[in-house]
């Protein structure tokens, strides 16, 4: 893999989960317990034998760079090679918006590389893979491009990526949908081209008054090109949506999907490292089926809910369903059930919030109620 420059796209619209990612980036969101989103595409490369890693930066990129820094959790920060920081494009008299202009002003940094091959992939995706396979199916099937794709579970809302393929796997038609329906074939932002072919693709495209990569560069010049597609075959969630999001997080209760995520010895998934004591259970605690992360005080009831760092549930409390991120506060006697509480939420005694089934409850940010 020495021979693949990798890019991280951290430009995700963030339309869909505007209520926990108007001042983030939707890649820096919180996940599981104690990981961000981004973790898993930069663990995904590392674990591939990519050392080669730019990260290009979203227009709200403190939170991703406080919790990246150097690389160092991911063995990034070397003297040759490791993590580059891609910053957005300098403000001028173009005003189209999109990841087009900010790919284009970055784009020495793969043709400089010395290295043969580019992956490009997105951020907001959640999966486990060994890119490797990737690069040997596409130097097997003798294509321009590879896409990777999973086939849809269930029927889901939000814009996506769709594909039909012949029998040998190669692209026989490409679009953008609305929404994606169980079966279909989902792209799932992961590219990998020669660099020669991602510099024509890019260049050709924002010259002409592209503003989006997939959609005025792939997309348009597909039919110049060869196009192979890689069925990944395991979990695959994309958090562009508040109820992703919530849906995806408490996927993670379920062994077999965290075993896949998680617990592969061979490809784990790093992220910034914290030193904080263990969970403090106490004796009224009661918890069942949920992720509690370290640092947490727990003596109140815990129900098919994850918790971040350094959480508080005071006795008497139940926490039902839900999502706490880090340093919430659920005093005596409260009780929140189809919630995602974001950083610092203090809930005070007594208070009950409940959100529906199918759409939870959102608290801002350093909120008290």
């Amino acid at each position: 893999m020495k021979q693949v420059v990798g890019i991280i796209n951290l430009q995700e619209g963030n339309s869909l989960i505007r209520e926990l990612a108007a001042t983030r980036a939707v890649e820096a969101l919180p996940f599981a317990g104690r990981y961000r989103l981004v973790d898993f595409a930069i663990s995904n490369m590392v674990n591939s034998g990519i050392s080669t890693v730019g990260l290009l930066l979203p227009d709200f990129s403190r939170a991703v760079l406080d919790h990246i820094r150097s690389g160092k959790d991911w063995d990034l920060a070397r003297r040759r090679d490791g993590l580059t920081y891609l910053p957005a494009a300098l403000p001028d008299n173009d005003s189209r918006k999109g990841d087009l202009k900010d790919i284009y002003a970055n784009l020495d940094f793969a043709e400089l590389s010395g290295k043969q091959y580019v992956l490009l992939t997105n951020a907001s995706y959640i999966y486990n893979i060994d890119f490797q396979d990737v690069v040997e199916f596409h130097k097997k099937s003798a294509a321009d491009i590879t896409m990777v794709y999973t086939k849809a579970q269930i029927d889901r809302e939000g814009k996506s990526v769709v594909i039909q393929t012949s029998t040998n796997g190669i692209v026989t038609d490409l679009a953008e949908v609305p929404a994606i329906k169980a079966g279909q074939k989902d792209v799932m932002g992961a590219y990998l081209m020669p660099v020669p072919t991602f510099a024509y693709i890019v260049k050709s495209s924002y010259e002409r008054g592209g503003q989006d990569f997939l959609l005025d560069a792939l997309i348009r010049h597909a039919e110049e090109f060869k196009i192979s597609a890689y069925k990944h075959e395991g979990y695959v969630a994309h958090i562009n949506s508040t109820m992703e999001y919530y849906a995806a997080n408490r996927d993670c209760l379920k062994p077999e999907i965290w075993e896949e995520l998680f617990m592969n010895n061979e490809r784990p998934i790093f992220t910034k490292v914290k030193d904080e004591v263990p969970v403090q259970y106490k004796e009224t605690a009661d918890v069942k089926n949920s992720l509690i992360a370290n640092g947490c005080e727990i003596r109140g009831t815990v129900e098919n809910s994850v918790i971040f760092r350094g959480v508080k549930i005071g006795k008497g409390a139940v926490v039902k369903d839900s999502i706490l991120m880090q340093r919430c506060d659920v005093q005596e006697g409260a009780r929140v059930e189809n919630v995602i509480c974001d950083k610092e939420v203090i809930i005070t005694k007594n208070r009950w919030l409940k959100g529906a089934e199918n759409y939870p409850y959102i608290v801002k940010k350093k909120a008290r109620i």
